[in-house]
Order: C-alpha cells, then structure tokens, then sequence
C-alpha cells in the first residue's frame, strides 16, 4: 500500500501541470507564513510571543483560539494578524443577507452574478479589516486590559500614538487582503481551496508546539502515574477514532435513485437507464464550524476588552461565561453549527431546480411523481440527513474541550485531536487529494486509491 501511495506521489510530479501547480501553492503557502512572522514597525512581537509561550498551557482562550486560525500571526504582532477571518466572516453576512435580500438571492442564479457577489464580499472585507483593524490596535496599545497577566508595553517609546494607531490599522487591513488574494491564486492557478490552505497551513505551525506539550506530558508520569502508557494508547485510539468519523461523515452520502425514461430528440433517440443522484449527509462540509467559531471569537473579547476600559468588572465575569471550554460556549457553538448547518442547505441546495431538470430530462425517482412532490421529497430527504451531519458536527466540535477539562490534555495537543483542526485538516487533505486525482485520471495515471501502475493511453 505504501509502495503504491509513493508511487501516486511520484506520478504527482510527472504531470507538467500538475508539477507546477503544487510549486506555486507551496511557494504562496511560504509567503503567507512569512506574513505570519514578520512584525509590524514599532511594535514588540517578541514580549507578546512569551507571554503566549506562558499561558500556553490553557490554551489562551479566545485570543488562543484567533491566534491559531491566524497561524501564531497575532501573538508576534505581525502584519498577517487578523488572517484570514475578515474575509471568510464577509462571506457569511454575504451568505446571510442573500437570504433575506431578494436581489442577492436573484444576483446569484444570474450569469456573471456570482462574480459580483465575491466583489462585494471584497469591499466588504476591507470594512471589517478597517473595524477589526481598529479593535486590534487599540488592544496592542492596552496590553494589560486585553492580555490579562501581562506586564509592560508593546509600542516602541520613539513610535507617537496616532502615528502607530494610522499605520497599524493600514499594516493589518493591507495583510488581510494579500492573504485573500493569495487565497484565490492558490485557488485559481494552484491546487485545492485557497482560503482553506490559508487556515489549514497556519493550524499546520501549532504541530510543534503540540509535540512539545504531548512530550510534556509524559515526561512528568515519573512525578504523577496520570499520564501512562494506557493514557497514550486511549489518546491514540481517540485520535483514530476521530479521523476515521471525519472522513466517513465528510464522503457518506446517501444515493436517492433515478430513472430515466427513453425518449427522442428529433430524429435522436436516448435510450432509458436508471442512475443515482447523490445527497452529501454533510453538505456543508466545515463551514458551519468555521461560522460558528468565528462568530463566538467576538463575545468574550467585547466583554473583557469593554469592562477593562471602562473598568466594570460586571462585564469582564460576564466574559468568563462566552470561553472557550464553558457549558455556554460549548451549548451556543452547538446551536450555531446546528443552525448553519441547515442555513447552508437552505441557500445551496436548491430542490426545486433540480427537480426542474429531472423532469426535462425525462427523469424521475421511483415511487415519487416528478415536479412538487419531486421537489418535497429531496427537501425531506436533505432535512433528515442534515440533521444527522450537524450532530456529528457538534460532537467533532467539543471533544477538544472535553479532552483537555475532563482527561487534562493540554490545549495546545487537544486541539488536533477533534474540533475545527481536525475538520479543516481532514476536509483540506480530502478536497485536495480529489482535485489531484482528476488531474492524475485525465492523464491516465491512477490516483491514490488505485494500484500504483501508469495505464497505457487509449
């Protein structure tokens, strides 16, 4: 098996396109974390850097949580600070307001309109980069109020206060746009999904750490018998566990058959036959997770950031409620997966379409009349599964948290063994493995599910 997945590899470089495609997204993945690593003017990433390093035991909460989408970006101060998040949270309240505004909904299904609906999402990006710009900055100039425990200052003393304030807010909203439009390279002229690359490369850089923390851990069983062999066996066959449901839940889909009666064209006459058409159980791939977390990244910060600015320490408790790891966070992120789960099939899937054209090609499900009841049945059928791919969800979401408060993980190893790592990854290495194996079959080569032999040319 082995032999024959090096062997898909080495085909992978034998196809000049493919070849060159796989350079050009590993070269824009190394600019994107040197964007992660170079630190703004006038700003000292390094004491952030170890206060993170200190606190890295419990994970540093939201701000923990934000610094890993953004790939370690924010704890150096560096000019990739807000990552990524800007541009996937205008294409949320894009994806919302599609849903309540008809000339969105009426935008999308025109020719040339989804174009323009990622321009907007463009210029709307930039906005949130100027608001969430702003946020940040004034964050780095209170770094007592926003780090808790921290000690010092991060302005350099020759850097005057508006001055920073200007040039730091253009410095992370210029980072967060050259991150997007990386994104979309990698996604035209590279392989797999570029904003996915984006978020998956900076989780990638929390490997070390994660390492350094689970080698940690054992290497303590000589002071405390908690972490023994056992413990590493059931972490392992945890994390097997979890991979496995990944992958299944992400390929299961369920076949809802279709026959096709024959009929002519003219003088052509296409013969009848029976297919399938398939219906994904998670339609919505890892985006409810990412929408859910995204979201949930702003309540707690409010809070915290707002009681210590104005000192009202009412507020900063209330924020200790929106955490990482609390009953509420894990019931609210819950309910949002569960919610965006079936708002994405809402606005995607569109079963009256679909039933629409089945019946102009002759085609129909057995046992189902073609038109409305056509259309309520995919409608049934998508409810029910759906619901079964949001539970999965929610469960992949907490074990993180449930890992690291229950079996006293430490975050930064909990969070790749379930949650929006695990998601992002296994989802990631799936999308791209496909889109590799179509370009390997279009050349006769086998992909990485078949024997590992070049086919002859037809």
């Amino acid at each position: 098996m082995f032999a024959n997945i090096f062997q898909t590899f080495a085909n992978c470089f034998r196809v000049q396109e493919l070849r060159s495609r796989i350079f050009f997204t590993a070269l824009v993945l190394c600019v994107c974390r040197i964007l992660s690593i170079i630190p703004i003017p006038g700003l000292d990433g390094v004491a952030l850097n170890q206060y993170f390093e200190r606190n890295a035991a419990d994970g540093g909460g939201i701000l923990g949580m934000y610094s890993m989408f953004t790939g370690g970006a924010l704890e150096h101060c560096a000019i990739g600070s807000l990552g990524i998040m800007p541009y996937i949270s205008a294409t949320i309240i894009i994806q919302l307001l599609g849903a309540v505004i008809p000339q969105l909904s009426k935008l999308l299904r025109e020719e040339g309109g989804r174009a323009k609906i990622v321009q907007y999402g463009r210029y709307l990006t930039v906005l949130l980069c100027f608001g969430w710009g702003i946020f940040t900055t004034l964050g780095w100039e209170h770094p007592d109020k926003t780090f808790p425990g921290f000690q010092g200052t991060l302005i350099q003393p020759y850097l005057g206060i508006w001055w920073y304030r200007i040039q730091t807010v253009l410095i992370l909203t210029t980072g967060t746009m050259l991150l997007m439009w990386l994104g979309e390279q990698i996604t035209e002229r590279g392989i797999g999904n570029g904003v996915s690359l984006v978020i998956s490369i900076g989780i990638l850089a929390r490997l070390p750490a994660a390492f350094q923390g689970l080698r940690d851990m054992f290497a303590a069983r000589a002071a405390t018998e908690r972490f023994n062999p056992f413990y590493a066996l059931a972490l392992i066959a945890i994390l097997l566990g979890v991979i496995a449901g990944v992958i299944a839940v992400l390929q299961a889909q369920r076949k809802i058959p279709v026959q096709y009666a024959q009929r002519a064209v003219g003088r052509k006459v296409f013969q009848g036959g029976s297919s399938f058409m398939p219906l994904k159980v998670n339609y919505a791939g890892v985006m409810p997770v990412i929408f859910a977390q995204a979201i949930l990244m702003f309540p707690a910060q409010i809070l915290q950031s707002a009681g210590g600015f104005l000192n009202l320490p009412t507020l900063q408790a209330w924020s200790a409620l929106f955490q990482q790891g609390t009953a509420v966070y894990m019931l609210l992120e819950g309910v949002m997966i569960l919610f965006f789960s079936y708002f994405w099939v809402a606005t995607q899937f569109n079963e009256l379409q679909i039933a629409d054209d089945l019946k102009k090609n002759g085609g129909y499900i057995p046992g189902v009349r073609p038109g409305q009841a056509t259309s309520d049945y995919l409608h049934n059928a998508m409810q029910r599964i759906t619901l079964a791919g949001a539970i999965f969800l929610t469960l992949i979401a907490v074990v993180p948290s449930l890992l690291s408060d229950r079996m006293g993980v430490p975050r930064a190893v909990s969070q790749f063994f379930g949650g929006t790592s695990m998601l992002i990854l296994v989802g990631v290495v799936l999308d791209t493995t496909r889109q590799i194996e179509s370009h390997l079959q279009m050349r006769h080569y086998d992909g990485f599910l078949k024997k590992g032999k070049i086919r002859g040319r037809i």
